[in-house]
């Protein structure tokens, strides 16, 4: 399906004042009733502060990339529950080799594409390599596991995988490989590999297309009338409505103006309690927040200069203003399998931060630096607050730089175009320690925005040996080597593990909170009553 695309920032320049006032009208619309016919179709209204800055389902990432593709493609597999485990998608069932190196996967014969051709095994395979070609997007996930060879059609609806090298949580990353029309990429496949047609088209075969798509403001869903998957709830569309203020996010939905927010403060979800017409979902989940410094260019190369920062900020400053969460001990938290109970941490001090600073190339400071934001995102732009006042104490300015999150995963290309503190939220796709260690800090990742620059030969020895390790003490003892090698370097201010905050109306049913990616929201399951 061919949908506009506003990214071009001279289009998107001449018609935002448009775009913001039909869609603040059709909202309007749908909030006081006098849209009955977008009532009657049952459109479910998100708030978000992101932006969706690519609809290439082997080149996007990022939440609000992961709820576009979730609902507009299918997966092998996908999951539920709580503590979240694989379920049933595409493929209908599957079977494990002893030696866990080969899957089986029986796919659904009724599983079609939006243009009516069927999802059979050789678009299964199509898809994996073409993931492993481009190398980007989620590719870090199977990268390594599996390679050009791996994936067999052995007749239409029957797929087998066999694995380079033994990866415990393979299943589990599944869901995140997104499953292409081989026929519609490669008639518009081009010198790119069609990442170009894929910008501005849609492959898939999920329960719903994309009808409307204006960057900056908002992008409309339909359910798919003869989608292959029968069930689920009874909308019939959805907006993911771009809302840079989280206050403005927490009216919509106190108002019915949204159905629901997942980009609320602490504050924002204390004075939404009690409210009739509201539920509130706060639960622990694999969600990391950290600071990450441009360890390739300029003054943060200087380890000793990163130590300092490490000992000067205020970390009861972040806590205190973080709300519903606890500060960060290393990369991982404590639920995850491998965390380090001993790992020494850094906390605030100045005596300490001044001897690494007095190590380091700028000894007296003076400097200044600069630090990136979600612009929009009040929690974010508070910690920068915090940073700042820290570095006054090692002579250190900084400018804080609120930006939108398209412009921050460009500028995270780059070593040079890379903030020197760039913030960022991580949440788990899947729940095992690869997937923070390896998204996070291994050298492939670079110029991605969960790891723009930082890359250290040991830590992916160590993160590669760790995929491949299925005897699980040695997995573990290879992830405590890691967060000891990642504390001498510090790369980050690792900061707090927040939990997830969700405001929705309570007319939103069959919604099941699942610790991974839950602010992606899954469309299919939802009804409005």
């Amino acid at each position: 399906m061919n949908f506009p695309w506003a990214m071009e920032r001279a289009m998107l320049t001449t018609t935002r004042r448009g775009v913001m006032a039909g869609g603040a009208a059709l909202l309007a619309g749908m909030a006081t009733g006098r849209d009955a016919q977008a009532q009657s179709r049952r459109i479910l209204v998100m708030a978000s502060n992101q932006d969706i800055p690519n609809f290439d389902p082997h080149v996007a990432n990022g939440y609000s990339a992961s709820m576009a593709l979730r609902n507009t493609y299918d997966s092998l597999v996908g999951v539920a529950g709580n503590p979240p485990k694989p379920v049933p998608q595409l493929a209908q069932s599957w079977t494990i080799s002893d030696d866990g190196r080969e899957y089986t996967f029986k796919l659904d014969p009724a599983a079609k594409f939006h243009d009516g051709s069927p999802v059979n095994a050789e678009a299964v395979k199509y898809s994996f390599n073409r993931l492993l070609r481009l190398n980007r997007g989620n590719a870090w996930m199977i990268a390594g596991v599996v390679d050009q060879n791996s994936v067999e059609a052995i007749d239409a609806t029957t797929v087998r995988i066999k694995l380079v090298t033994p990866f415990v949580p393979f299943l589990s990353v599944l869901p995140w490989v997104w499953i292409v029309n081989p026929a519609q990429v490669e008639a518009n496949k081009g010198s790119d590999d069609g990442q170009a047609w894929l910008r501005s088209n849609l492959a898939g075969s999920g329960a719903f297309r994309l009808r409307r798509a204006e960057a900056g403001n908002l992008y409309e869903f339909e359910r798919v009338a003869d989608a292959w998957r029968k069930g689920g709830g009874n909308l019939t569309g959805a907006i993911w409505k771009i809302t840079r203020e989280t206050a403005t996010q927490r009216l919509m939905v106190q108002r019915g103006e949204a159905q629901i927010a997942v980009d609320l403060t602490s504050e924002d979800m204390d004075s939404l309690k009690g409210r009739a017409g509201v539920n509130l979902v706060i639960e622990p989940e694999y969600r990391t927040f950290s600071m990450k410094m441009n360890t390739r260019h300029g003054p943060l190369q200087d380890a000793n200069l990163r130590r300092a920062i490490a000992c000067a900020f205020n970390y009861q400053g972040m806590l205190d203003v973080a709300g519903y969460a606890e500060l960060m001990k290393g990369p991982f938290p404590e639920s995850i399998d491998g965390f380090d109970k001993d790992l020494p941490v850094y906390r605030t001090d100045l005596a300490r931060a001044k001897e690494y600073l007095a190590k380091s190339s700028t000894p007296n400071g003076g400097i200044k630096i600069t630090v990136a934001h979600v612009s929009g995102l009040e929690q974010q732009r508070r910690w920068a607050l915090v940073l700042l006042d820290s570095l006054r104490a090692l002579n250190i300015e900084l400018d804080i730089k609120p930006m939108i999150w398209p412009d921050m995963v460009s500028a995270a290309r780059s070593p040079e175009t890379t903030p020197d503190i760039f913030m960022v939220y991580q949440t788990a796709n899947y729940g095992d320690p690869d997937n923070l260690a390896f998204a996070g800090y291994h050298s492939s990742r670079n110029g991605g925005w969960q790891n723009p620059t930082y890359a250290n030969p040991e830590v992916d020895s160590l993160l590669t040996q760790a995929r491949a390790e299925s005897d699980a003490e040695k997995r573990r003892a290879l992830y405590v080597r890691f967060q000891r090698v990642l504390m001498e370097d510090s790369p980050d201010i690792f900061g707090v593990l927040e939990k997830r905050k969700l405001a929705m109306r309570s007319n939103v049913q069959g919604f099941a909170f699942t610790p991974v990616a839950s602010n992606a929201i899954d469309l299919f399951p939802l009804s409005l009553g």
